[in-house]
């Protein structure tokens, strides 16, 4: 699968899901600094799913009405420890969802998901 993970996105998750042959390109390894518009640009422009910790994305898609059209994770759990992170990250990414045209809002106990706009 091709993933984009954010700047802040634990990179113990990155490494396990590199590990089971993910591609994933990790924002503060190869555009650190990027703005929230950005990512979201080269999501779209690479057909990767954008994985986050924080709920700027939602603002930028719903509310401001940016153009997405591929995919967008948004973890909202308490980062317990790095294990319970990676555990929770491959569990999500692993499972059998396609997540194209989906903003996904994962926490703990469950798993919503809502249409992209076009």
């Amino acid at each position: 699968m091709l993933l984009l993970a954010d700047e802040n996105f634990p990179g113990d998750a990155v490494r396990a899901l590199r590990e089971q042959g993910h591609d994933v390109v990790w924002a503060c390894e190869e555009i650190s600094g990027s703005s929230d518009e950005q990512l979201l640009a080269l999501s779209l422009a690479e057909n990767r799913v954008l994985m986050k910790f924080d709920k700027d994305f939602g603002e930028l898609v719903f509310r401001a009405g940016r153009s997405a059209s591929y995919g967008i994770i948004l973890f909202r759990f308490r980062l317990k420890s790095p294990e319970f992170v990676r555990v929770m990250v491959l569990s999500v990414i692993n499972s059998e969802v396609d997540w194209t045209k989906h903003f996904c809002v994962v926490e703990e106990s469950r798993m919503r998901m809502r249409l992209l706009p076009d």
